[in-house]
């Protein structure tokens, strides 16, 4: 079956998939994608010049989202301009309309003849939000279709339109029987609505068990025989050559009748649409123009739209996905006929019933599926993004969930999305910022909180940690799951949860919004996420090693050798290139960088195809490429036997000799490098003297992100971990890290703390520095952030200037302090600090006040409990004395509540207490948010993930009162007020636990 085919045309097997792409990706990323990128680049360089309120109050348009869910158009318009002002008076920076109701099981009341969507009231509650989103200066983003997958009213199963599937039948022949009767029908049965279905072709193949692989059974490729001419009147006749097992194998074309998750929507009935075909696109726009956008919603749209939005592709049918052009497209792509082929490609509810020979099985489905690619990348993506232009919008997707290249898709899409439920792990996050970031786009946006029985139990905190690493991973902008529209019939207090009930228990995520008692707090965790984002979209991203992909699928967990597992603890990062990418403008090296305007990869990681068995494969398009950056200066590392590399398709005549040649020629060069064991790969890399922009002084937990502008070098800290389900949990860390200065401001670049929660900007008052290397101490709790900036001298309004700083101390830190370095101590002693200026100056400490653990609190909770409608809170005022901080759950007056308590103590500080002093006030463990007030003055937002807060000066000798309130989730109440569906849990532990503690400080200028 290797058979061998001329060339197609003079055209390359990538040309075909560029050109496949050219009305898409190269209409977006083609002529017009050189000059695009450098304007995209010049202007992420030009606007984002820090100024005294460029990280303090970011604006809305890098602040987090929400998904607002609908219940269809059972929405009333001032309720929606309401909530548009709750989400904007939160903090938040616009939201994207979504029907989803999975918790009104009885649908017929949501009446779609009346208020489905699209309809007249769907379309007065989009007009209504985008009015007053105008008014308050926040976007609102629109979903294609109803739910997910997009499908739009009028589509019908049977239309050319609709979503298609390939169904097969069977019939097994043994001894040398002959099969004489009726095609055999399919296996599944077509799916409701679905009243056409078209004999595709009839196949005759010899098993051979040889070649069986799990459940798929093996067949000779070369015994493939077309029956379709032999049909007639549905029947065939035909006796096999051999007394050989054979099998007779029937494929059908025909709707596979999907609907949008949780229907129906709409009336008539919404159907998924073809996503790999001109017609299937064609009906969702035409839609839109016709049905939606009136000339009103056309300049809302102007005014305060944001894009076009559609959810991952869950095309969900018990064949094989199908459209009717895939064998024109397969053999345009390949030279072959698509038909011999079938067997190794047919599906069964996603699972493969038939296999070839092994590497001819992985040669054929690759073929097949990067086929499937480039229809869904043209006909689709490419298609949307067009029209969203025409309407000034932009067009965000989730570009995954079939067999085909989401690396690809992101360098196409204005914004490609990922999911914190979906994705395994960070390196699903890195796949689709490498084709962001090669496209010379800008955000890469996830849906966020998604949690499986999340409803009303979900905390800020563990929303934080979710979200820290897929920041270092390329994420920079946030759609969080989500806020639930008021109401909707049947719906019981707290009010419509678009997923709560589901199948009779929480649901997924969480329903944001003043319904919570955490909402009194959120604006803090609205402007620490935009304070990250606000970096995160600055300038041009920086990263160490591009990893080439052969395959590139996302949403699969499957990471890099070593660079995963070993290089990312040591500070390094990378991303992930497909094909594709290799043809845009930025695929040009540049003083040993590929794509030297960003991301800049220092070195190009290559490997076998982990989706393929780890072959060593390279396309002889993606080689030449390759080869032509080597010898461009770029360093390259190649895992595994690429002196023996193939095609990752079917190769044509000479084709696999041809690959060997330029693997051969790139293996020769000096700056290429080979290994055969994964853990050499940074001994590589050390090698072609390529090291990475951040380096740790152990290997750690800490993750990072690096951005540059203009004016600085931003680098993004957390502590996290590369996947959520791995075991252990992140401890604290505490050692050195170094981070590089790229960006020339001069010899007086100085590094910045950028303080997320509060917004505040300060010099680093402690670091040393090795030419462009600056090395300091980080100290992070699980989930904690920290963002410094290496830029001039007061590039963010600072007074510090160009001073001197620490670069050694035996004191607990130096900080800056009235424009120059003080020492802070939480002991006495005497204390010797190094500047660096090289002189050493010694400070005394006489004395620090001991600490102080408060004894007695008043508590005074406001209880919220279900009101006179569902909609509706009554508040109850509870009052306690504690002698000892517990959880509300284990305090019987608070045992099964929610709502908002306020803590307060006295705490008495000796006459001794002098300006000199100052605290931590230490909160310890507290579910969920809370906010700190002291003598009447609130201070600063909690740091969610490190409850400590600097008291600084506010204290005085004798009596200070303390404030903390918290705000908790809802679960324990609705534990009790609706057992039905919340009743089966633990109580959860709310509240202040601790323990707390003042901690005092001495702080003295350093002479």
């Amino acid at each position: 079956m290797h058979e061998t085919h001329p060339r197609r045309g003079g055209m390359t097997r990538r040309s075909v998939l560029a050109a496949g792409l050219s009305t898409g990706v190269l209409a977006a990323l083609g002529p017009a994608a050189s000059a695009a990128a450098s304007s995209a680049r010049t202007a992420a360089s030009a606007g984002d010049a820090p100024t005294a309120s460029w990280f303090a109050a970011p604006a809305n348009a890098v602040r987090p989202k929400f998904r607002w869910w609908w219940p269809d158009g059972l929405v009333d318009p001032a309720e929606i301009a309401r909530e548009i002002d709750q989400m904007a008076d939160a903090g938040f920076g616009g939201a994207e309309i979504a029907a989803v109701h999975h918790s009104v099981t009885d649908t017929s009341v949501l009446d779609t003849a009346h208020h489905g969507w699209g309809s007249a009231p769907w379309r007065d509650g989009v007009k209504a939000a985008l009015r007053q989103a105008a008014r308050r200066g926040l976007t609102v983003d629109l979903t294609l279709g109803p739910s997910w997958p997009v499908a739009v009213p009028g589509v019908t199963p049977d239309d050319e339109a609709a979503i298609k599937e390939l169904a097969y039948g069977k019939a097994t022949l043994t001894g040398g029987a002959a099969f004489d009767g009726p095609v055999p029908a399919p296996v599944h049965a077509a799916a409701s609505g679905v009243t056409v279905q078209k004999l595709f072709a009839v196949q005759a193949a010899r098993v051979n068990t040889a070649y069986s692989s799990g459940k798929a059974t093996g067949l000779d490729a070369d015994s493939v025989t077309d029956l379709t001419g032999r049909v007639s009147g549905g029947s065939l006749s035909w006796t096999p050559p051999d007394s050989a097992t054979w099998v007779v194998l029937s494929y059908w074309q025909r709707g596979s009748g999907q609907q949008p998750e949780a229907g129906p929507h709409s009336s008539p009935a919404a159907y998924v649409v073809d996503h790999f075909s001109a017609a299937g696109t064609a009906a969702v726009t035409r839609y839109w123009d016709a049905t939606i956008l009136d000339a009103t919603l056309r300049r809302l749209l102007t005014a305060a739209g944001g894009a076009f939005f559609e959810d991952s592709v869950e095309l969900e049918t018990k064949g094989l996905q199908w459209t009717p052009g895939l064998p024109a497209a397969f053999r345009a792509h390949t030279g072959r006929d698509l038909l011999p082929y079938l067997p190794a490609v047919i599906l069964d509810s996603s699972n493969q019933i038939f296999a070839f020979e092994a590497r001819l099985t992985q040669e054929i489905r690759h073929d097949f599926w990067e086929t499937v690619s480039g229809l869904f990348n043209e006909h689709h993506l490419g298609a949307l993004k067009t029209w969203a232009h025409g309407h000034g919008m932009k067009l965000r997707s989730q570009p995954y969930g079939l067999q085909t290249d989401a690396i690809a898709s992101a360098a196409l899409l204005d914004i490609p999305e990922g999911e914190s439920l979906g994705f395994k792990n960070l390196d699903d996050y890195r796949c689709l910022a490498g084709g962001r970031d090669m496209a010379g786009s800008r955000v890469l946006s996830c849906e966020s909180g998604a949690y499986a029985g999340g409803a009303y139990n979900t905390t800020w905190d563990k929303f934080l940690r979710t979200m820290g690493g897929a920041y270092a991973a390329g994420v920079n902008q946030t759609v969080i799951h989500g806020f639930s529209y008021a109401t909707a019939p049947g719906a019981g207090w707290p009010g419509f949860a678009a997923f709560s009930p589901y199948g009779g228990a929480p649901g997924y995520g969480e329903s944001w919004g003043p319904r919570q008692p955490t909402w009194h707090h959120v604006a803090d965790v609205a402007g620490y996420i935009g304070r990250i984002q606000r970096v995160l979209q600055s300038g041009t991203v920086r990263a160490d090693v591009a990893v080439f992909r052969q395959t590139g699928y996302s949403a699969t967990g499957i990471g890099a050798s070593w660079l995963t597992s070993t290089g990312v603890p040591l500070g390094w990062t990378h991303q992930f290139l497909s094909g594709p990418l290799l043809d845009l403008p930025s695929a040009e090296v540049s003083g040993k960088r590929l794509a030297p305007d960003g991301p800049a990869y220092k070195a190009l990681f290559l490997e076998g195809d982990f989706f393929y068995g780890s072959t060593p494969t390279l396309a002889v398009d993606d080689a030449r490429k390759l080869l032509k950056f080597a010898r461009a200066g770029l360093p390259t590392v190649l895992l595994g036997a690429f002196d023996q590399a193939l095609t990752p398709g079917v190769p044509d005549g000479g084709e696999t000799d041809e690959l060997r040649s330029l693997t051969a020629q790139l293996l020769a060069l000096p700056n290429v490098r080979k290994v055969t064991d994964k853990t050499l790969v940074g001994a590589a890399f050390a090698e072609l003297g390529v090291t990475s922009d951040v380096t740790y002084s152990v290997p750690s937990t800490l993750l990072n992100a690096h951005r540059v502008t203009g004016d600085a070098d931003f680098y993004y800290l957390c502590n996290g971990k590369h996947a959520e389900t791995v075991k252990p949990a992140v401890a604290a860390i505490d050692h050195d890290v170094t981070l590089r200065a790229t960006v020339r401001t001069g010899a007086d670049t100085v590094p910045y703390l950028l303080d997320p929660w509060s917004g505040r900007v300060t010099r680093l008052a402690q670091y040393t520095r090795d030419g462009d290397a600056f090395t300091f101490r980080v100290t992070l709790q699980p989930g904690e952030t920290m963002v410094v900036a290496l830029g001039r001298p007061a590039l963010f309004g600072d007074r510090d200037g160009n001073r001197p700083h620490a670069v050694a101390t035996d004191a607990d830190s130096v900080v800056f302090a009235g424009g120059s370095p003080a020492v802070r101590a939480f002991v006495a002693g005497t204390f010797t600090t190094t500047l660096s200026t090289g002189r050493k100056v010694t400070t005394k400490v006489a004395d620090v006040p001991a600490a102080v653990t408060p004894g007695t609190w008043t508590l005074s909770v406001d209880d919220w409990q279900p009101g006179a409608d569902a909609t509706g809170t009554e508040v109850v005022r509870h009052t306690l004395a504690l002698d000892a901080l517990l959880p509300w759950s284990q305090i019987p007056e608070l045992a099964d509540i929610g709502g908002i308590g306020t803590y307060r103590t006295t705490v008495t500080l000796p006459e001794t207490w002098s300006p000199a002093n100052g605290a931590l006030l230490k909160l310890g463990s507290v579910t969920d948010t809370c906010r700190v007030t002291v003598n009447g003055v609130r201070l600063d937002p909690v740091d969610r993930l490190n409850p400590v807060v600097d008291l600084g000066g506010r204290l005085r000798k004798g009596d200070n009162t303390v404030e903390i309130e918290v705000a908790t989730p809802l679960f324990n109440r609705l534990r009790v007020s609706n057992p039905a569906v919340f009743g089966t849990a633990a109580r959860q532990a709310y509240g202040l636990v601790g323990p707390v503690q003042l901690v005092p400080y001495v702080q003295q200028t350093v002479a």
